[in-house]
């Protein structure tokens, strides 16, 4: 029997990633080709390995026992490529990396643009994604979400500083609404609303002197985007819950008016959070000694 070794890689590409899509996204090729591959290593093996419908892709007994005895031997066979940059002056490969969008926009992208000319023989790839993806499942050499939020099992570095949230609206908004003095009172206001990608609508977080509060706001507009958020706070939707970072110059200029500061603390920044594993692919110890220094 004739096996093609890049069938293999396919195979193992699309039972990582859970779909023909994902898995030519990842290999940097068609959909249809990756169908096309999974079909001939399925004529070749006598046996179907997919389950295929319109919307998904899953593995029957037979393709699940074959990834994972596939799985392994295919990890293995990229660290040892990997491990050759111990002979070259400078790294190659590439870092994929899993991040909520503000953290890229605000912190990461700097970094990466820095990065990138210190080592020019590694491709960074960021997928942004506020949702809790599994960085392991989903082939990701590290993730970047607030402290908070990041899994004990982790290990986790600060790529900026801590963070503050800010509430804010414009001044024609205040005109017409009195300014809260308690986070309770936002309940009276117009408020964006921030929706995870789950579909949870986000609780504002306040706290003081100890006291902590989490507050359900309500208003006309919802989105799943912070910069949404932001656009439709300027334009004068409401009162809107983000990131000072996000809003600081047009706090100075006089387009928003920030409230409730008391109730707004420092908070532990976005970090950059990896697996607890053995062999550390270069091009994420690359970037965490760069991150570091």
């Amino acid at each position: 029997m004739k096996l093609n070794f890049s069938d293999f890689a396919t195979f193992v590409a699309v039972a990582k990633h859970q779909g023909f899509r994902a898995a030519g996204d990842a290999l940097g090729v068609s959909p249809s080709a990756v169908s096309h591959s999974m079909k001939q290593l399925e004529q070749r093996l006598k046996i179907r390995l997919l389950n295929r419908t319109t919307r998904s892709v899953s593995l029957t007994e037979a393709g699940q026992s074959l990834y994972d005895r596939l799985s392994p031997a295919f990890e293995n066979i990229s660290l040892t490529i990997d491990d050759l940059n111990r002979f070259r002056d400078l790294p190659v490969g590439t870092l994929r990396i899993n991040a909520a969008q503000q953290a890229a926009r605000l912190f990461l992208m700097p970094l990466v643009t820095e990065f990138i000319r210190c080592y020019p023989d590694i491709k960074v790839e960021i997928t942004t994604d506020d949702r809790l993806t599994d960085i392991v499942k989903h082939g990701f050499d590290a993730g970047i979400r607030l402290k908070d939020i990041v899994e004990k099992d982790m290990i986790a570095t600060p790529i900026g500083p801590p963070v503050r949230f800010a509430v804010v609206a414009t001044p024609a908004y205040f005109e017409k609404y009195a300014l809260p003095d308690h986070p309770n009172e936002l309940v009276d206001h117009q408020c964006v609303v921030f929706r995870f990608p789950s579909g949870r609508a986000y609780h504002w977080e306040f706290e003081r002197d100890g006291n902590k509060l989490e507050v359900s706001t309500d208003g006309n507009i919802t989105v799943d985007d912070l910069d949404l958020e932001l656009d439709a706070v300027l334009q004068g939707a409401g009162i809107g819950y983000l990131i000072y970072e996000q809003v600081e110059q047009h706090i100075k200029e006089g387009r928003l008016i920030s409230v409730l500061d008391a109730w707004l603390p420092e908070r532990p920044g976005f970090h950059l959070y990896y697996p607890n594993r053995q062999y550390m692919p270069y091009g994420l110890k690359s970037f965490l000694a760069f991150i570091r220094q």
